[in-house]
This record gives structure tokens, C-alpha cells and sequence, in this order.
């Protein structure tokens, strides 16, 4: 006896996003570093992260940022946003998750091994991420600032920061734009 197999109608298509994919934020990133003037006009501070805001594509939320040797994020969110980000000159190394992680309602949560990821960004080198995406973005040079482009839709709503030990991830601090901008 054969089977045929049973049709059924497809799916309605999904909306089109109302905003730039991760790919056209990749874009915008990678065409942005690549502007020399812009990236030679941002003040470099030698104790902290300088940043300067700019205009993403299709209302996203983009950054110029400098990084002096040794800074970092530490670890964080970008909430419902997705986001893309490229080292314009320098190098940046991102520690990433690759688990979705909860988006509410925890406080302490226990990492399974084999979750992290290591990514190192030399000049030209970029990545986009989803969104929930969890990472820390690190300067590790003792002597050269690092300068990268970053871009977010929708514009970041909060950023959620964390601590880790080891395996275990902490939820610290919720900031909200009015605290970064």
C-alpha cells in the first residue's frame, strides 16, 4: 500500500520586518568604518570608552565607539534589538553564548559547559547577532585604542548587564537609554 502524502495549505507569509535586517546593519557597519575621516574624528580618551552617536539606517540606533588598551563591556544585552557591530581599527575579541537564554523572571541562572563562543575582530572584521544575543566586547591591547561601529534596531530599549563566575551568569543591572545617553 502506498501513502500519498497529504497537502496542506501553506502558511500565510510573515510580515515584513519594519526595520533594517541584520544583514543591512552589517552593511551599514562595514560601510561606515570604512569612512577614514568619520573614524580619525573620534576623540580617543586614554582612561575610558568615548562614544559618539550616529544615524543608522531605516530609524536603527548607531555608535562610533573608541576603546582605549584593556576596556571592555563586561558582560550584557541588548534586549529585543538585534544588532551589528565591526572593528574599524585595532581589535576587539567578543566572549558570546550561544544558548538563548531566559528574558525574564531569573536572577541567577547555572551555564551549561560548551556554550561559549570566542570571536577575535581584527580591523574589517564584523559580526551581526540576534536578538537576546549575550556577549562581553573586550580592548585587550596593553598599547593601541580599538575603534568599531555598532548599530541596533529598534534602538536599544535597555541593556541588561551580568556577572559571571565560571558558570554562573547574574543578572546586575537594567540600564535604560537616559542612563547612556
Amino acid at each position: 500500500m502506498s501513502v500519498s502524502p497529504s497537502l496542506t495549505p501553506s502558511a500565510p507569509a510573515a510580515a515584513p520586518a519594519t526595520g533594517p535586517t541584520q544583514a543591512e546593519l552589517l552593511d551599514f557597519v562595514r560601510r561606515t568604518a570604512a569612512d577614514a575621516e568619520l573614524i580619525a574624528s573620534l576623540p580617543l580618551d586614554p582612561e575610558g570608552r568615548t562614544w559618539v552617536r550616529l544615524e543608522g539606517p531605516g530609524g536603527s540606533e548607531a555608535w562610533l565607539i573608541g576603546w582605549p588598551p584593556g576596556t571592555g563591556t563586561g558582560w550584557h544585552d541588548h534586549a529585543e534589538s538585534v544588532g551589528a557591530f565591526l572593528t574599524a581599527s585595532g581589535e576587539l575579541k567578543e566572549h558570546s553564548l550561544t544558548a538563548r537564554l531566559p528574558t525574564d523572571g531569573w536572577k541567577t541562572l547555572e551555564l551549561t559547559e560548551g556554550i561559549d563562543r570566542e570571536r577575535r575582530l581584527g580591523a574589517g572584521k564584523g559580526r551581526s547577532f540576534g536578538r537576546h544575543h549575550v556577549h562581553e566586547v573586550l580592548n585587550e591591547s596593553t598599547e593601541e585604542h580599538a575603534i568599531s561601529v555598532h548599530a541596533y534596531y529598534p534602538p536599544l530599549p535597555q541593556i541588561r548587564r551580568y556577572s559571571r563566575s565560571g558558570q554562573v551568569l547574574r543578572l546586575e543591572q537594567v540600564e535604560r537609554p537616559s542612563d547612556w545617553q
